[in-house]
Formats: structure tokens, sequence, C-alpha cells
């Protein structure tokens, strides 16, 4: 069932757990998330980022994830992820999604601030959500990123009070150490963040970004520390290139493409199911 992203979360503040955000890059991750979803009668959300757009374009893909939430036997909420533009949100609100995230991180503080209460204004009227960034991750999508600090990324707890009030976002996300893609060394997070950003802001939703690929335990400190939204991605994306090269091995001669597709759906649903059950009430 299509739901608001807004009343998932609350449900996670009250349970002491994390929503998982999942990508939309393909048809098969679209439908192994809900698959996991179901077997396991969790919650979660359906993501379409422009990464992914020259994968599956977001004209085709926003219609296919409202039908697969629509059809779902679980709660599903429909978000863009990273709208890096006013109009790219507005333009997932028309399509209806119930979700959106204004990705202003790489703006002056000042106009990231103003563009989110504006993007706020016209979700809220439709009953929507807003996810907003402050703070910026580094990209690490194809092991492109060399040396770097995390702390010059880390997100103010100051500026997060004001933002939230001023702007009336419902989630915000946060850096405090994760990066977008593979990391090359176990990654060193600082929860102090979390802690400092949850303080100022009170029961706002904190979101985790980049959250593929850290130990079990990362994930679990930082959901108790107030973390309730964790995107997920690019390690699903590795477990089903793995399910492709193992299925391809068995059958190297006369294998079908929809062969591929369902195996690949029924890897791409299991990693995800793990990744739920990491997330949820321990």
């Amino acid at each position: 069932m299509l739901v608001n992203m807004k009343d998932m979360l609350a449900d996670a503040v009250r349970r002491g757990c994390a929503v998982g955000g999942f990508n939309c890059a393909s048809l098969e991750s679209a439908m192994g998330a809900v698959m996991a979803s179901e077997e396991l009668g969790v919650p979660f959300v359906l993501q379409h980022a422009p990464a992914h757009e020259e994968y599956i374009p977001f004209d085709v893909a926003g219609p296919i994830m409202l039908q697969l939430a629509r059809r779902a036997k679980t709660p599903v909420a429909v978000h863009l992820d990273h709208g890096g533009s006013v109009e790219l949100c507005l333009k997932a609100l028309a399509m209806g999604f119930t979700s959106v995230m204004f990705d202003g991180s790489a703006l002056e503080y000042g106009e990231n601030m103003r563009l989110t209460r504006l993007v706020c204004e016209t979700a809220h009227s439709l009953g929507a959500t807003v996810e907003a960034e402050l703070g910026s991750m580094p990209h690490n999508l194809k092991g492109e990123l060399g040396e770097y600090s995390p702390e010059d990324f880390y997100t103010d707890p100051g500026e997060a009070a004001e933002f939230a009030e001023r702007t009336g976002v419902d989630a915000l996300a946060i850096s405090f150490g994760t990066v977008h893609g593979i990391y090359k060394t176990v990654p060193k997070l600082s929860f102090g963040v979390i802690d400092a950003v949850r303080k100022s802001t009170g029961d706002l939703p904190l979101v985790m970004h980049g959250g593929s690929g850290l130990p079990d335990a990362d994930y679990r400190e930082a959901i108790g520390r107030g973390i309730r939204k964790i995107n997920y991605y690019t390690y699903s994306a590795l477990a089903g290139g793995r399910g492709v090269y193992e299925i391809v091995k068995e059958k190297p001669q006369g294998l079908l493409f929809h062969e591929v597709s369902q195996r690949i759906t029924r890897v791409i649903a299991d990693d995800v199911k793990r990744a739920m059950k990491l997330f949820g009430p321990q």
C-alpha cells in the first residue's frame, strides 16, 4: 500500500529502529525490495535517485514504483532521493510520490534553507513528506574517492536546529562519516555528531546516506543514537552482480535473460531482507 513516509518515520521513532530506503535502479531492484518487505512484513521506502537516470529514467521508474507500492501488501512510501532542484521535487509530487528529498547540501546555507522551505510548503499542502540534507557527503560510487577528511563534511548541530525550525522539514540527512558508494577501508563514523544533532533538533528523524557496507555494529550504534532512515543501495547492487556471475557459471550456454532477471530479483530480495532485519527493532 502506498503511504506517507512521515508516518513510517514516526513509527520508527516510537520503536527505536530505522526504516530502510532502497533505490530503484532497475525493475529487479524495485521488485526485490517489495518482495523482501512482503516476506518480512516490514514497511520501507522505495526511492529513485537522479544518479540512476542513465539506468532507468525517472519518467519510466516513477509510475512503476507507484504501481508496485499500491499493489504491495505492506506499507511502501515512494520517495525522490537527492532531488537537486525545486522543479524536480515538484514533478515527483505531481506524479504522486508521497515523499521527496530536496538536496541543497552543496548550496550556501541560507539558500538551502530558503528552497527547502519552499518545497516543504508545497509538499505539506499535498500531504507529502520532505527530507533535506545538511553537511555534504563525499561520493565514491565508482571507487574514485581519494584522501579526504571526514570532519570537513560534518553537519553543524547549531545550523541543523535553525534549519529544522525555519523550514518545517520532516527528516534531515546528516553527514557523520559515511560516503556514497564503495568503501575502500572500514569507515570511521563520528557518532557524537548524531548525538549533537539529535540534541539540537529534538525528535526530528535523522537520515543516514551512504548506508551500504558498514559493519553491523555501526548500523546498530547509529540507530541507537537516533538515525531513523538508512539509505542502502550499492552493496545490494553488488550482490546482484555476484548473482549474475554465479548463474552464468552454472549455465554458460543457452541462458535466457528472464532467467537472470528472476534469479537476481531473488538475490536482491535476500540482501534487502538482511538489511531490513538489521535496521529493525532488536
